[in-house]
């Protein structure tokens, strides 16, 4: 229900439905929740919302990309506990286990698995459908088009949210072939202004990964060494094609990285220089960077750590966060 100035108070239980502020207390601006790409580091997006929820700084809007997609589109479905509780049992083994991989088509794993367990608890549910509100952030292929998924089916919009090119395979969205938000819109600060957000909580998983985007002048490799001749170079024993694949996905220690290491980092990289364009030039009201720097991009097994640094660094913001507030009421 909304007041007379337009603003409203939801409910601490995250619930859908707006409850009004009681007569005589101020009302305080609608929160707007922008939760940003990084693959396994998104994890912390849990805590971080478990954090300001405990505070009482419930988003009536959330934008996400990404990893943030999907954080965003399960707490607004009522399925945080759920998906807390799969990312906390990840090992290697299951994280392995969940990667349906397609060579014939557009991207090295089709996502089918990943798409059917989402389904199992977000089912039918609609985008438009949600409380508190929620969009995400898609880019189409060919045009570059900047895509905000603002209706249909959830699980869709959440693929389409986190197709990593080369990685997931694209997903078609109305009549458009959809990949990784991240391309665009890293943080998706424009898209929870644009829904209404009168105050803007942006979640930065780039923050305190320092040197990037630096010049190094006047580089120049050693000379190689000079590769065996004959017999030398041929291994000891041809591996299966188990231990094959593997290695190409994620690399060897000591060696070149993978196929899919190679295309997540250089993504990294590009979503990182476009995130700081993006955020100078429309800043959110608070900025929460957790420092998940030492998690590695594949490390989804470590989604305890990252949920946790994630708690912890958006309950040292609160005071901050609530003080601001309590100023705009």
């Amino acid at each position: 229900m909304f007041g007379a100035n337009g603003f409203f108070w939801r409910s601490e239980s995250g619930g859908s439905g707006t409850t009004p502020a009681p007569a005589g207390e101020p009302r305080r601006p609608r929160i707007g929740l922008a939760l940003g790409g990084g693959a396994a580091r998104g994890w912390a997006h849990i805590g971080v919302v478990r954090a300001l929820t405990e505070a009482g700084l419930v988003p009536d809007i959330i934008a996400g990309t990404s990893i943030g997609a999907v954080v965003g589109g399960c707490y607004a479905a009522g399925a945080l506990d759920e998906l807390e509780r799969f990312a906390r049992g990840l090992t290697r083994r299951r994280v392995f286990g969940l990667l349906d991989l397609n060579f014939a088509g557009s991207g090295l794993i089709s996502g089918n698995r990943l798409s059917k367990l989402l389904g199992t608890r977000l089912g039918d549910l609609t985008v438009e459908g949600l409380r508190p509100r929620f969009a995400c952030v898609a880019t189409e292929l060919g045009t570059g088009h900047e895509i905000w998924l603002s209706r249909g089916p959830l699980v869709e919009a959440l693929r389409a949210s986190y197709a990593l090119p080369g990685i997931f395979q694209p997903v078609r969205v109305g009549g458009r072939w959809l990949v990784d938000g991240a391309l665009v819109n890293p943080v998706p600060v424009t898209v929870a202004r644009a829904m209404g957000a009168e105050f803007v909580i942006a979640v930065n998983l780039q923050s305190d990964v320092f040197g990037r985007g630096t010049v190094v002048q006047n580089h120049g490799g050693e000379l190689p060494e000079a590769a065996p001749s004959g017999d030398e170079t041929m291994p000891a024993a041809v591996p299966d094609a188990r231990h094959v694949l593997r290695r190409q996905l994620i690399g060897r220690q000591n060696g070149p990285p993978g196929i899919s290491a190679v295309m997540i980092e250089a993504f990294n990289i590009i979503q990182d220089r476009i995130a700081r364009s993006r955020l100078a030039g429309d800043p959110p009201d608070v900025t929460i960077g957790p420092k998940v720097g030492t998690l590695g991009l594949f490390d989804f097994h470590r989604a305890g750590e990252a949920i946790d640094i994630g708690y912890e660094s958006a309950r040292r913001a609160t005071p901050e966060i609530a003080e601001v507030l309590a100023g705009l009421a």
